[in-house]
């Protein structure tokens, strides 16, 4: 994971100074060298003279835009001098995007990208659309966090647990978080049984073969579902172990499928309390 992005919101509000400092520092604490990327938001009013005669709508979106470039503006030079006193400073990007591009634009730069990390302040800043964003169009891996509540690891990683049910998504989590997992004391492979045919017990003993082919030795763990939702399973059993990050595949089924049924990737977005990174 030497080459990192990572993602600063500008709009509606600024990436806090918080989340700037603790991406550098888990960069730090890996190894890694992290660049950043802003995106100033475009907003296009729609053409109407009698909103801009009342109301001053052309106005409003362009004072908007002003207070995201001026967010940008701060957050990177933020990012500079704390990535620069690290040692850890890459580049520094800065795009422009219409509101609702600005995942498909992150995405895009991320390809290039070891990881992409994502912060999410609160449920309401849209990030988590720019975490989806950037695990289905960037053909990599992104790491979400949530500062003060889903914190990052600043010291190294300690434990890192792996979701396994056996299925592509989860096998290119594996894949993707291999860097992580061999700088991590300890990897724990859970799989939870009789939540869906493919997830049996002792399925797990595979994938351990195959990380300790990689030098590293993992421990499994099989939860039973007990008729509990998976997201349910999963967030009582990261309460307990309380791991650094929770590797997993992102949306083995559809989207739309997962909001209506309640599965794990829409469980584990909605209030994170464990550093995520997704695949997908």
């Amino acid at each position: 994971m030497r080459d990192i992005l990572l993602q600063i919101d500008s709009y509606p509000e600024a990436t806090p100074a918080e989340a700037i400092d603790q991406a550098v520092r888990f960069t730090a604490a890996v190894g890694g060298v992290l660049s950043a990327l802003v995106v100033e938001v475009d907003i296009q009013a729609p053409k109407n003279w009698l909103a801009d005669h009342l109301i001053g709508l052309s106005h409003m979106a362009a004072e908007e835009e002003r207070k995201s470039r001026r967010f940008c503006a701060e957050a990177l030079e933020a990012f500079t001098a704390a990535a620069g006193e690290a040692g850890v400073l890459g580049e520094v990007l800065h795009g422009k995007a219409d509101l609702y591009a600005v995942g498909a634009c992150v995405a895009e730069r991320s390809r290039t990208r070891d990881l992409c990390i994502v912060p999410v302040a609160d449920h309401a800043d849209g990030q988590r659309a720019i975490v989806e964003a950037v695990a289905f169009g960037s053909g990599r891996p992104v790491l979400s966090f949530r500062p003060g509540v889903a914190d990052l690891p600043l010291a190294g990683l300690g434990s890192v647990v792996i979701a396994w049910d056996g299925s592509r998504t989860a096998a290119r989590a594996v894949a993707d978080a291999l860097p992580f997992l061999r700088m991590a004391r300890e990897v724990r492979v859970l799989t939870v049984i009789n939540e869906k045919p493919s997830a049996r017990a002792g399925l797990g003993k595979d994938a351990v073969r195959h990380l300790a082919a990689h030098g590293v030795n993992a421990i499994i763990d099989e939860v039973d579902a007990g008729g509990r939702r998976i997201g349910l399973v999963f967030e009582d059993y990261l309460a307990k172990r309380r791991p650094d990050l929770f590797v997993m595949g992102a949306y083995g089924q559809s989207r739309a499928r997962e909001f209506i049924l309640g599965g794990a990737t829409e469980h584990m977005l909605h209030d994170p309390r464990t550093p995520l990174m997704l695949s997908h």
